[in-house]
Order: C-alpha cells, then sequence, then structure tokens
C-alpha cells in the first residue's frame, strides 16, 4: 500500500473517531445517554431525582439546540417582516425572492465543496448523488411556493394551524429513514408546543386579526401539500447531514434550488419583475431576507445533527412571539396578553421533548465524504 493510500485511510478512521468525542467535561454524557430515573421512595427522593433530572437535560448539546432553535425561530420572523415591508412596496415576487436564497447558498457552499473533493471528485457527486439533493431541493422549492400561495387563497388562522402539519410529518419520515423511536414525553413535547400554537390562534381570533379566504378549499390544500413538503424536506435534509458533511449537503441544494428556482420565477414572474419598485429601499430588505434565510439555512443542519429535524419545526412555533415583539418596536403593536403565556408554553413543551430522550438518541451521527471521492490532501479533525 502506497504512503498517500495509507494517509488517506488514517484520515477518514481519525475523522470517525472523533465525531462522536465528548467536549471537555462532558465525557460521562456521551458514555451515559440514560436520565437519571425519578424515584418515587419518598418525597425527598422523588425531588432529588427530578432536580437530577433537570440538571441532566442542560447539557452543552441540549443548550446549543435550544438557542439555535431559537435563532432560526427569530430568522422566520425576519423573514415575515421583511417580506411584508417588500409586498406594502409594490415589490412582490415571492419566487425571485428566494432565488437570491439559493444563489447564496450555492456561491458559498459549492466552491468550498471544489475545494474539498476537486473538480473531479464534484463531478463524481454529480453523477452519482446528484440525483437525490435534486428532490431535497424540489421538495424545499415548492414548499416554500405553496405555502406563501396559500396565504393568498385561505384565511390567516387555517394558515397557522395546517403549517403544523410539518411537524408528524417530518417525525414520520424521520422514522423512515433512521428508525428514531419517540418517548411518550416527546409526543407530549410537540402537543404542549401545537398547544401554545393554538393560544396563539386564539389570540388572533380574539383580536380579529384573521381574514377572508379567497377560495378556502384551494388554500388549505396548498397549506397541506407546502407543509408536507416542508416535512419532507427537513427530515431528508436531516438524514443527509447526519451521513454526509455540511457543506456537501447545503451547497448541493443552493445549486439545485437556483436552477429549479430561476426556471420557475422566469416562468411564473418574468412580467411581474417589470413592473415591482426596484429602488434602494426594496434592496435593502431583500438584502436582510436573503442574509435571515443564509443564516436560516445555515444554522438549521446543524440543529438537525445535534437535535432532531422534528425540534426545529416545533423552535418554530415561537416565531409569532418574536413577531409580536417586531410590531411592537417597529410598528407599535398592542400586546394582547396570551401572547406571553403561549409564549412560555412552547418553550415548556421544548423542554419536555428532552425530558426523557437525549438529543444523542435521535439518530446516529457518522458524516463522512463519499467513498468515490478522496480527498485532495490527508486532513487532520473532524468531516463537518
Amino acid at each position: 500500500m502506497s504512503q498517500r493510500s495509507m494517509d488517506i485511510k488514517r484520515d477518514f478512521a481519525d475523522d470517525a473517531a472523533s465525531i462522536d468525542q465528548p467536549a471537555p467535561g462532558e465525557e460521562g454524557e456521551s458514555r451515559d445517554l440514560v436520565r437519571p430515573p425519578i424515584e418515587y421512595s419518598s418525597f425527598d427522593a422523588f425531588g432529588r431525582s427530578l432536580w437530577a433530572r433537570w440538571k441532566s437535560i442542560w447539557t452543552r448539546r441540549f443548550i446549543f439546540s435550544f438557542v439555535a432553535g431559537q435563532v432560526v425561530s427569530l430568522c422566520i420572523t425576519v423573514t415575515n417582516v421583511t417580506t411584508a415591508e417588500l409586498v406594502s412596496r409594490n415589490w412582490s415576487l415571492p419566487t425571485t425572492q428566494t432565488w437570491f436564497l439559493y444563489f447564496s447558498l450555492f456561491v458559498i457552499y459549492t466552491p468550498y465543496t471544489i475545494y474539498k473533493y476537486g473538480f473531479r471528485g464534484w463531478g463524481r457527486l454529480l453523477y452519482r448523488d446528484g440525483w437525490k439533493y435534486f428532490l431535497l431541493a424540489s421538495c424545499d422549492v415548492e414548499g416554500n411556493f405553496l405555502v406563501v400561495k396559500a396565504y393568498n387563497y385561505t384565511d390567516l388562522l387555517s394558515c397557522m394551524l395546517l403549517d403544523a402539519w410539518a411537524i408528524p410529518v417530518c417525525m414520520f419520515l424521520c422514522w423512515v429513514y433512521m428508525r428514531t423511536k419517540y418517548h411518550w414525553t416527546q409526543i407530549l413535547g410537540v402537543l404542549v408546543c401545537v398547544g401554545g400554537l393554538g393560544m396563539l390562534v386564539v389570540s388572533d381570533m380574539l383580536t380579529d386579526k384573521n381574514y377572508p379566504a379567497l377560495s378556502k378549499g384551494k388554500g388549505d390544500a396548498f397549506m397541506i401539500i407546502g407543509a408536507t413538503l416542508y416535512g419532507c424536506s427537513n427530515a431528508t435534509e436531516e438524514f443527509f447531514v447526519r451521513k454526509r458533511p455540511l457543506y456537501e449537503v447545503v451547497g448541493q441544494m443552493g445549486m439545485w434550488g437556483t436552477l429549479i428556482n430561476g426556471i420557475q420565477a422566469s416562468a411564473l414572474e418574468h412580467y411581474d419583475m417589470t413592473q415591482a419598485s426596484w429602488n434602494g429601499a426594496t434592496i435593502g430588505f431583500l438584502v436582510a431576507y436573503t442574509a435571515a434565510m443564509f443564516i436560516l439555512y445555515t444554522t438549521a443542519p446543524m440543529l438537525y445533527r445535534s437535535a432532531s429535524s422534528a425540534f426545529y419545526n416545533i423552535s418554530l412555533l415561537t416565531s409569532d412571539f418574536y413577531g409580536l415583539l417586531f410590531g411592537l418596536f417597529l410598528f407599535h403593536y398592542s400586546p394582547f396578553w396570551l401572547y406571553f403565556p403561549a409564549f412560555s408554553v412552547v418553550i415548556v413543551g421544548l423542554i419536555i421533548y428532552f425530558w426523557h430522550a437525549t438529543p444523542e438518541e435521535q439518530g446516529k451521527l457518522d458524516p463522512q465524504r463519499p467513498d468515490y471521492v478522496l480527498p485532495k490532501q490527508p486532513e487532520e479533525g473532524v468531516v463537518v
């Protein structure tokens, strides 16, 4: 065996061995993935075991997942606010708007993939696995498109409720892909989070924020299909990033998304592009929208690895509360009291989700380069 082959083999072995190495001070956490049991022998034992269980939840991995979930939720809020501002300025091109996102992902992550794999390795990636990423990008692009269209036809309350359909779809597909075992406390955590969403729906009904539906049947169908594609996209991307480097997955989604979204935008919005208002304000909001979505699409795969795509979806349920905060400071909205307990209920649901199960149990994490791609040179460290 040549020295170069031995170096490459050692490089892959080191990467695989270092994937699940615990952070300093957390060796015990990686060895013991079982929560401390709850003791019912006495009140004192029950209190001590309950406190031990509570402390066991707050590992570095869970804290990262919790914070990342709120970051992506805040990004969703920013995209909603900037989109509303664009529409108010006679700039309503939803497909064109997301094209800039996919293009930014493509120009950032694809060159880095080529740097890591070489042009020949990248070409092999397109030949061998390009179709998988094409399907992933198709689900993501069309999910975005149909959800935006749904808001044009159905009412706000239907959109809020039906959008939660992505959660069970995502959980089911994660089970199909990775045989994820869900504890009943995780189901309870999801139900508690959805209960928080229900409180938001009630608050919107009481404050007359709903609007009449133009075609409720068509809008609801668009939302259900779009949410299904969202769930499929999230679960499939989690499956990929647990096995492949992040830069490969995100770069491929950006490349295929740019092509698919570009063709769709040119077919559906070529006339509207000439009628839209292109000025400094709209460009500024478009840049803000793209930046927020870029952060979301970069953070989400890391959240899929540290927790799961299901946890990502229930984390997004806090975005309406952040939207209220934006409304308070930017538009001087009057807050309805039910928003605050609704936010608290969702946060409690996120904690309940990992009350018994651990983030490490959600799926095997072993990201490796494809076996048909050899690195340009041996590297040290973890494959990301």
